[in-house]
């Protein structure tokens, strides 16, 4: 068994990974969580033990590391005595921690795909810019590196395995819809970092259909969703992570991202993207002082872990999967609906935060249990779902599946 948990970064998603590692301390041991910034992991673990989260007495450190430092973080696990680390930074940081646990022999888990700060909606599938040239080094080293295992990517890439093995013969779609029916009563604020939010957006929309590559624009494609809990729901076709690495397994299928936005976010995101405010590229103040206008964008928003105390309503994300049962069409919904309040009762944060921060901490109770300790680099999908679905079930993240036979609850006992 692996036991003892470094969490890098120290935003939203962290702080409710540092909650629910201090209710499962029993299993995973002694906890440690290290951003840039040591004053914000310490404000982490003082909720933590203001909610009396941790489930046994135990061991909870803050620590100050530069994530893109692989040296520096490869100190840090060997310090802590870590053997698991859920990387939560900055999707930027991603390579640098992969490569420290490489080197340390320990197990990575992330929550999104790398990206380059210099680049924009690279070429797909991403993964292969990245990630996946270190497949083979994980298996040589036998570290076991479970890539995007947030809600999605992550949780949904274990509903498509689901469908494909308890529900449809023949996989022909995949259409993945994120909502968010919630309210964080702020005039305009992004749910996670918005620097991350806003580049997600202004590059290709991919998409896999017809077992090739389709280009659109953002915003482009648009279609209404009949949902459960949420109702009536508009989603723009979009580029995600979890596109990237499904269409490897379903090559045969389509596979799409939808999210839902409001016509007020839409409207404020093309004023700045026309503006020219959401440029990752540097520009010069007529006082010569050189800013770059994302940053600055950024930086004028609500934090969005800011946003946790007021957010009401709820979130519906799930997998409507389409394909052959027994000869005959078929379709399924597989899905999680989560309540902005009920997060932030629990764990101080708002429900996006929550259904991104939960997952990986579940991975990391299978990885210490070692039914998902696979010794080699895998995508979420690759690996089984039910244990990682039961789990979820009972730590907050409850899976429910509609077809023809009705809409119930998922669980494996």
């Amino acid at each position: 068994m692996k036991k003892n948990v470094l969490i890098i970064g120290a935003g939203g998603v962290a702080q409710v990974v540092a909650h629910k590692c201090a209710q499962a301390n029993d299993v995973l041991g002694d906890l440690h969580i290290a951003s840039r910034t040591r004053a914000k992991c310490d404000a982490i673990i003082a909720s933590v033990h203001e909610k009396g989260a941790m489930k046994v007495p135990g061991r909870f450190e803050a620590h100050a590391v530069n994530a893109m430092d692989t040296s520096a973080v490869a100190d840090l696990i060997r310090t802590t005595g870590a053997q698991i680390v859920i990387n939560v930074g900055s999707a930027f940081v991603n390579m640098y921690v992969l490569d420290a646990c490489i080197a340390t022999g320990v197990a990575y888990m992330d929550t999104a795909i790398h990206e380059d700060p210099g680049k924009i909606c690279e070429t797909p599938p991403w993964y292969g810019n990245y990630e996946w040239k270190r497949r083979e080094a994980c298996e040589k080293a036998g570290v076991t590196a479970i890539l995007g295992v947030g809600f999605d990517p992550g949780v949904v890439n274990a509903y498509a395995r689901l469908a494909e093995e308890d529900y449809l013969d023949t996989i022909e779609s995949i259409d993945i819809v994120d909502i968010n029916a919630g309210s964080h009563g702020r005039w305009f604020a992004t749910n996670f970092d918005p620097e991350i939010n806003f580049r997600e957006f202004t590059g290709t929309v991919y998409s896999w259909q017809g077992g090739k590559w389709q280009e659109n624009r953002m915003f482009e494609v648009g279609r209404q969703w009949e949902l459960p809990v949420v109702g009536r729901q508009k989603a723009y076709l979009t580029g995600h992570d979890e596109v990237h690495s499904l269409s490897a397994r379903y090559p045969q299928a389509d596979v799409r991202f939808w999210m839902g936005f409001g016509d007020h976010y839409i409207n404020v995101f093309t004023v700045l993207k026309n503006l020219g405010l959401l440029s990752e590229q540097p520009v010069k103040t007529a006082e010569g002082q050189e800013v770059i206008p994302l940053k600055v964008v950024k930086a004028v928003l609500p934090d969005p872990a800011s946003l946790a105390p007021d957010y009401t309503g709820k979130t519906c994300i799930g997998d409507v999967v389409k394909g052959v049962r027994d000869g005959k069409p078929a379709e399924v919904f597989i899905y999680n609906v989560a309540d902005h309040k009920e997060a932030y009762e629990e764990v101080g944060s708002q429900g996006i935060s929550y259904t991104a921060g939960v997952p990986p901490v579940a991975a990391a109770i299978l990885i210490a249990n070692g039914t998902w300790d696979v010794g080699r680099m895998a995508n979420v999908e690759d690996l089984d779902p039910r244990p990682f679905i039961n789990l979820l079930n009972r730590m907050g993240l409850p899976t429910r599946v509609k077809d023809v036979t009705g809409d119930r609850p998922v669980d494996f006992g």
